[in-house]
């Protein structure tokens, strides 16, 4: 065998040896996407139902209330002794300072914060007791800390590490949006969009894409069904009316910037003038009161899922968003429990339907284009917005809802409803700037030359 041939010979032994170990590393590294894929779907199934459950009970207990609510609405003048039931419930609880929905962003950022199990049932009784009463909250902030609360627990559960679990906080969280509101696309999306503003964790899809369609699956199996509305006379697309719809996505971003400006401030009065958690809440419960006998009805009491119907139909007072802001403010700052993204919701609608007359384009655009630019602007979450109106007004008029979405992302600024939601990327450059929802210390750093 000459030299050439051993050479040959050699080299066709290393070619079939290092194609002997690629095949065994591809192979095992099939093995374990297939495993990994098998324990999350498994776990987002187990999540999903779990939550589903639990939220699809919330719901109907929260319905349920807010019939008794309806039927009874002498309930109103208890609302301060709600509010002390709720603040006792917690303190013999162990909670002292309750953070709400920002303890689930902080638990995923990693600051060493869990998420106790009991922050599950606490949540469900107390807005409850709100909505019975009469304060005025919506109900995703429960829903999102029942089910970030429950995905930890199940995680712990399983022996999982706390990078893992937190994934299943988030799939918690999809898990029980969906089943509340309905909207599986968005539930998906929105807690990995909403923790940090500029990236999401993509880790997190898989268990959140399943634990949000198991959940809604179970809740509309459970007959808790979807909000849907229908948009009406759609105009044509124009540069004017393009226009009016950009002048209504830029006074939208200032109304998401005022709506966090009152709860903030109200917040603020409340802590400044009263220390006590007890005479806080007692205070304001009777603001509350008060205001709604000015106001002379109780539309603005709950969640107002019916003045959003209304809004969609051309038919609110022009003045309703500000009274919704303000009696949210009111109500969530004092220390009762709820939400405000359908408060949110609520006033994006009634602004956008009061817009729509006067600037003569259907209001029931306006109104679906303005409830969807409100949320984004007040959570900083642009593409859940967007499948939010896919699933709630369908395709119809999607160039609107797209042009006020965007135009409130990009001036809202770096406000926001959880302030330790975590702003990657700047809104305005491909610049990272890595701050906190309402950081002041940062304002004007985007802006420099």
């Amino acid at each position: 065998m000459n030299k050439e041939t051993k050479e040959l010979d050699i080299n066709i032994k290393i070619f079939f040896q290092n194609l002997k170990l690629t095949e065994v590393r591809y192979g095992k590294r099939i093995l374990f996407n297939l495993k990994t894929c098998a324990i999350w779907l498994f776990m987002a199934l187990i999540t999903g139902l779990s939550v589903g459950a639990f939220s699809s009970c919330f719901a109907y207990c929260l319905k349920k209330v807010t019939q008794i609510r309806m039927v009874c609405p002498r309930l109103l003048y208890l609302l301060p002794a709600g509010g002390v039931m709720i603040v006792f419930l917690y303190h013999i609880c162990g909670v002292w300072k309750d953070k709400g929905t920002n303890a689930l962003l902080n638990a995923v950022h990693g600051h060493n914060q869990d998420v106790p199990f009991l922050m599950a049932p606490l949540i469900f009784v107390a807005t409850l007791i709100t909505h019975l009463f009469g304060g005025s909250a919506g109900r995703e902030g429960a829903a999102l800390q029942m089910g970030g609360s429950l995905g930890n627990s199940i995680g712990k559960l399983f022996h999982f590490e706390e990078g893992d679990r937190k994934i299943l906080v988030m799939a918690g969280m999809s898990a029980a949006f969906s089943a509340v509101f309905g909207t599986p696309l968005a539930a998906a999306i929105f807690p990995m969009e909403m923790i940090s503003v500029g990236i999401m964790q993509y880790a997190a899809l898989v268990p959140c894409v399943f634990s949000a369609i198991v959940a809604n699956r179970f809740a509309v199996n459970m007959g808790i069904n979807p909000e849907a509305f229908s948009i009406k006379n759609i105009p044509e697309v124009t540069f004017i009316n393009g226009g009016k719809i950009v002048i209504l996505g830029i006074l939208c971003a200032g109304i998401s910037v005022l709506f966090c400006l009152l709860l903030k401030g109200a917040g603020k009065f409340y802590f400044e003038k009263f220390k006590n958690s007890y005479v806080r809440v007692i205070v304001g419960g009777f603001l509350v009161i008060g205001l709604t006998l000015l106001i002379g009805n109780r539309d603005y009491n709950g969640a107002g899922t019916e003045m959003i119907a209304r809004a969609m139909e051309g038919d609110v007072p022009y003045y309703a968003f500000f009274l919704k802001m303000v009696l949210t403010a009111l109500t969530l700052a004092a220390g009762y429990k709820g939400g405000e993204i359908v408060p949110a919701f609520f006033t994006g609608a009634t602004f956008g339907c009061m817009f729509g007359h006067l600037a003569g384009i259907s209001p029931s655009l306006c109104a679906a284009a303005g409830m969807l630019a409100v949320f984004c602007g007040v959570t900083n979450c642009p593409i859940a917005s967007m499948l939010i109106g896919f699933e709630l007004f369908g395709f119809e008029g999607v160039a609107y809802l797209l042009i006020a979405i965007s135009i409130s992302y990009m001036l809202s600024g770096y406000r926001g409803l959880y302030k330790e939601q975590i702003i990657v990327y700047s809104k305005y450059h491909p610049k990272y700037i890595n701050r906190q929802s309402g950081d002041e210390s940062f304002e004007g750093e985007d802006y420099e030359e």
